[in-house]
């Protein structure tokens, strides 16, 4: 028996840091979880599986109109024809109480039960596959210590959208442990609500698949599905399947070496060429931050706006479409800032001045004081990567302070060095 286990499709979610990149593809990004639907539903159809798993959010909230739902039921309809069986549970994102717009779902769909756990058999697969919706977003309580223990003489399947124990980034809903899902005895926990794929453990099976396409840059890397192999009652296997049709990519490039502005594009573009062959002729979206120590540092801070285009212009030259959705400049200067507050000139006062008011918890607080309302009075768009916002913040602006000591004081040591 062949199942597939995939979840966190958020069908229609925008990829985020790309619609407002000039020339991008932007049809193509709007589409994209679409697309990574379909590559699912072909392998279902291309590979003979025998059910498909859903672990919640297949959308991404409540519809704008039909036509994500439509797409929904038509995709699930290629797979009615094929005689491939569907089962579902609903997440935070597509709670009972969330989406108030329904379709009728094809006869080879099963979605569980929002009330309370359900188990749903089919004896001419030898399946059970037990779960439970959510019934609204925020599920505080242990759906699975309700479910079931698992049916003799068949494959025990639990379907489940849940964070378990807490993972980074994603809330703690329904909450368990791996422990209550191995009490129950079932063979496979097919997950849901991790975007990040995990083996959460072999004996029995609990796995998050991921989520089927990656939407911004905290999503990098391969996003798809599971393929499940099993034999009687047993897993034998568990095969990772890639699905997306737009990779992410956070590159570190280390421009140390780098001796202008140019050397560093060079260095960018080795690294956008490396993420692009990884990526398998997919389009490439990458947040590219410059790293490193060297004589190169001033020149980049200098005119940021400079080096964006730069680094842009770099991925224009490599094959295929890749698209940089974002450039971070924190390079340090070869200045060596602690002989430079040594000095006894005006330099060394403004070097001193700067460095010991990032050590001062007053001067900290009232100097974001009296960024604040300067900040707000900025263009919209200006403060959209947060750094200059984070200057009005106590806890943040130490931080600041210490890049605008590593930018102001080698600007000054160059000034000093032209003729």
């Amino acid at each position: 028996m062949k199942l597939v286990h995939a979840a966190d499709i958020h069908l229609d979610s925008p990829l985020r840091g790309l619609d407002r990149y000039d020339g991008a593809p932007s049809a193509d990004l709007r589409v994209a979880t679409r697309r990574a639907f379909v590559n699912l539903v072909d392998h279902c159809l291309e590979e003979r599986v025998d059910a498909l798993l859903l672990a919640g959010d297949v959308y991404d909230g409540d519809w704008q109109d039909f036509n994500t739902g439509l797409f929904f039921v038509k995709q699930l309809a290629r797979l009615r024809e094929a005689g491939i069986r569907v089962w579902a549970v609903l997440g935070n994102h597509d709670a009972a109480s969330v989406i108030t717009r329904r379709l009728k779902l094809p006869e080879n769909v099963t979605l569980l039960s929002h009330d309370a756990p359900q188990t749903s058999v089919d004896e001419r697969l030898g399946l059970a596959v037990h779960g439970q919706s959510f019934a609204k977003r925020d599920v505080g309580e242990d759906l699975a210590a309700a479910y079931p223990r698992a049916l003799p003489g068949l494959l025990n399947v639990g379907l489940l959208h849940t964070a378990l124990a807490g993972r980074p980034e994603h809330a703690p809903y329904a909450p368990t442990t791996a422990d209550r899902l191995a009490s129950k005895g079932y063979a496979y926990w097919a997950l849901g609500h991790v975007h990040r794929a995990e083996v959460v453990s072999r004996d029995p099976w609990i796995v998050f698949p991921g989520n089927l396409q990656g939407r911004s840059v905290r999503e990098t890397g391969e996003k798809g599905f599971v393929v499940v192999t099993a034999e009687g009652t047993e897993v034998r296997s568990v095969e990772p399947v890639a699905a997306d049709v737009a990779r992410w990519h956070d590159l570190s490039v280390d421009v140390s070496p780098a001796r202008s502005p140019d050397d560093a594009a060079t260095l960018v573009q080795r690294a956008l060429e490396a993420a692009a062959g990884a990526s398998a002729g997919r389009l490439v979206a990458a947040r590219v931050r410059l790293t490193g120590r060297g004589p190169v540092h001033v020149a980049l801070v200098r005119d940021l706006a400079a080096t964006e285009a730069s680094v842009r212009a770099a991925a224009a030259d490599v094959s295929g479409e890749v698209w940089v959705e974002k450039v971070v400049v924190r390079t340090l200067p070869e200045v060596d800032l602690a002989k430079a507050r040594e000095r006894k000139d005006a330099l060394g006062h403004v070097a001193r001045t700067v460095h010991d008011a990032a050590g001062d918890p007053e001067t900290l607080k009232a100097l974001a004081e009296e960024l604040r309302p300067l900040l707000e009075k900025l263009p919209a768009g200006l403060g959209e990567d947060g750094r200059l916002f984070d200057a009005a913040e106590p806890g943040k602006v130490e931080a600041f302070l210490a890049e605008v000591e590593a930018t102001l004081v080698p600007m000054l040591v160059e000034g000093e060095e032209r003729p």
